[in-house]
């Protein structure tokens, strides 16, 4: 028998895993991403493609989708009486829970839309997100200042053929399909693992003449097969949406790079510690993979601002190993 999100949750509450609040945190985030879909799925019927003309904090150009998703989170989630506060991608600062709303026990960040450069070319993209503790007292960006190791929950919808909600409560990987005749989300994948080794790796190889020697030496030995120093062919692959690329990790192993490089030294990558690289390496780790920066586990870091950015090296665990060894 098919076992559906919110039966699958309400097993974890009676297990112990999680408390009310989560549960109901966590069918909240379910059932806006079903909006969300519904947005994406009619796309320039529903006048959403193109840009906001609007910047976001990071000062990269919003799309429509972009804007419209993030309302569509921070109203599907305020209400629930499980959240102190929220801090989005697409937002300066962190949103504390409206005092109309019930305050909870738990602080959310996500990223509403990510992969927006694939929003108009109907490739995938997705909705990624983080759920921790919240500190007593009053919600400010420092807030959400802890390391990925205390998150409580994380995930992301993927929205592409099928509609797949990616979750970990911290006891495994678990995958549920959108079905969209009932509107139900449905268990398809459980106790999900990654292979320890892989063939297959993700990196945006028009960047490599800005990358560091050790990521310049690493994917030089993928490319060099067979007849180079680990011995066997490599495939790649590339996405450009995060999302997509851990789904593919998730589901057959492989792995994921964005390195930082030296077209601005200041930035330590690309990608976002607190809405993209805490709740996917929470996943992956979740799944028996790892997920460094090149010198440290990304769940370790301490973060110093909300919007901080971040290397990211994930999947099966060996050359992850690799390549983070390279760095050493």
């Amino acid at each position: 028998m098919a076992i559906n999100l919110q039966q699958f949750l309400a097993k974890q509450l009676s297990d112990g895993v999680i408390d009310q609040q989560l549960c109901d945190l966590l069918n909240a985030v379910a059932d806006l991403s079903k909006e969300i879909n519904d947005k994406v799925t009619h796309g320039a019927l529903a006048g959403v493609l193109g840009f906001a003309g609007t910047d976001n904090v990071q000062g990269e150009h919003q799309k429509k989708l972009d804007v419209i998703t993030n309302e569509i989170f921070v109203e599907g989630v305020e209400w629930t009486g499980a959240l102190a506060g929220m801090a989005s991608e697409e937002m300066d600062h962190c949103l504390p829970t409206p005092a109309a709303y019930k305050r909870g026990k738990y602080l959310i960040m996500f990223d509403p839309l990510d992969g927006s450069s694939n929003i108009d070319i109907n490739a995938p993209i997705g909705t990624i997100f983080s759920i921790t503790k919240a500190p007593e007292g009053k919600i400010a960006d420092e807030s959400f200042l802890t390391p990925g190791r205390k998150q409580i929950a994380a995930g992301y919808v993927m929205y592409s053929p099928q509609t797949i909600l990616t979750l970990t409560v911290g006891n495994g990987v678990f995958m549920f399909t959108l079905n969209l005749g009932t509107g139900e989300y449905i268990l398809t994948k459980e106790n999900i693992r990654i292979p320890v080794q892989t063939q297959e790796f993700a990196i945006n190889m028009s960047n490599m003449r800005h990358w560091e020697a050790p990521v310049q030496k690493y994917v030089q030995e993928l490319l060099a097969g067979d007849t180079g120093p680990l011995g066997k062919n490599f495939n790649m692959r590339w996405v450009a949406a995060m999302v997509a690329e851990v789904h593919r990790v998730l589901c057959r192993g492989g792995i994921f790079m964005y390195p930082r490089d030296n077209r601005d030294p200041s930035k330590p990558g690309k990608l976002r510690l607190m809405y993209e690289a805490n709740p996917m390496s929470f996943l992956i780790e979740q799944a028996g993979g790892k997920a460094t920066n090149g010198y440290q586990n990304i769940l370790d870091l301490q973060p110093e601002e909300l919007h901080q950015r971040v290397a990211v090296f994930l999947g099966s665990a060996e050359e992850v190993e690799r390549v983070t060894s390279y760095h050493e």
